[in-house]
């Protein structure tokens, strides 16, 4: 089968496998569409006509581990792969490593192989600002981000695109990250924020792997804090306090169950936490503090890669 840099064809006897690298993934991957696409695949997941199961690991090398992630709908299926291996950081190299295959539904013939982490960061950003369409009812006027990672990078450029009104805030792990941060995304030093969160902060995300709360906050009315960073039981971002006190919601309530440490550590009450897309069928009360939990699935994958075959259909 020929290859190409990113070209799709039709008819189905002529279409040519199409291999995008970050850059052109990224390209395909436009913030505003990708909200939408995920706000049906969130109503499609509830409604059981995207089948993602629960994630495969696999031990790989010294301390790693593969990531094996399917999920299918009526017009296209996807798998991803990803290999994370934490040892990476100290020699340089990115922690992650994968890539998303798409394949038509009807006939399983692959269409295009996307650059994972790319897939993995739109998306799981532009879940967020989902969230914050649906939960918060409005643009934020100032969103922290805690965390300096590549998902901070991402979260960064998501707000940007659709509200770029909003003043951001960053906290990294200490004062030289966050200037570190600031510095490479083009934000003033001000934007450094190391001590009482801003009382006129309406978002906070968290975008860390800390194995302890790095935020927990009396909960603020009209303010919504998103869980992002901590997808694995021994993990925790938001504690007891801020959790107690809010509405609490997320992407995916069996995957929640499995690994959302945050909430498993507090002891959350399963019955009061609700999925993102009961916020989408009916609008909820907005005056209330509210948390997002958001672990991910591949169903999020494939609303990416259902997005990315549009445009590479339409030969963008």
């Amino acid at each position: 089968m020929s290859t190409h840099a990113c070209a799709l064809a039709e008819p189905a006897a002529a279409v040519q496998f199409a291999i995008c690298d970050r850059a052109r993934t990224a390209s395909l991957l436009d913030f505003h569409a990708l909200v939408d696409a995920l706000a049906t695949a969130v109503l499609e997941l509830e409604a059981g006509l995207i089948v993602s199961p629960e994630r495969l690991m696999v031990p790989l090398g010294e301390g790693g581990v593969l990531l094996s992630m399917p999920a299918a709908a009526a017009d296209i299926g996807i798998h991803k792969l990803a290999n994370v291996q934490p040892a990476n950081a100290a020699a340089g190299l990115p922690t992650i490593h994968g890539a998303v295959t798409v394949c038509d539904a009807a006939t399983g013939r692959p269409l295009c192989l996307l650059d994972g982490p790319e897939v993995t960061g739109r998306r799981t950003a532009a879940l967020s600002l989902l969230a914050i369409r649906a939960l918060s009812g409005k643009a934020p006027e100032s969103a922290l981000l805690v965390g300096t990672g590549e998902q901070a990078r991402h979260h960064l450029h998501a707000l940007r695109a659709l509200h770029p009104g909003c003043r951001i805030r960053v906290r990294g792990l200490d004062a030289a990250a966050s200037a570190a941060f600031c510095e490479a995304q083009g934000l003033d030093q001000a934007a450094s924020c190391a001590g009482k969160v801003p009382g006129d902060v309406d978002v906070v995300i968290t975008l860390t792997t800390s194995a302890m709360p790095v935020y927990d906050e009396p909960a603020v009315p009209g303010r919504l804090v998103i869980g992002v960073g901590a997808f694995k039981p021994e993990m925790a971002e938001l504690g007891k306090t801020t959790l107690d006190g809010s509405d609490v919601y997320a992407d995916d309530l069996p995957g929640a169950r499995l690994e959302a440490g945050d909430l498993l550590r507090a002891g959350v009450d399963w019955g009061r936490v609700r999925p993102l897309a009961a916020a989408l069928r009916v609008a909820p009360d907005r005056t209330r503090p509210a948390v997002f939990k958001s672990v991910g699935t591949a169903a999020w994958d494939l609303a990416a890669a259902r997005l990315a075959v549009r445009a590479l259909k339409a030969g963008r």
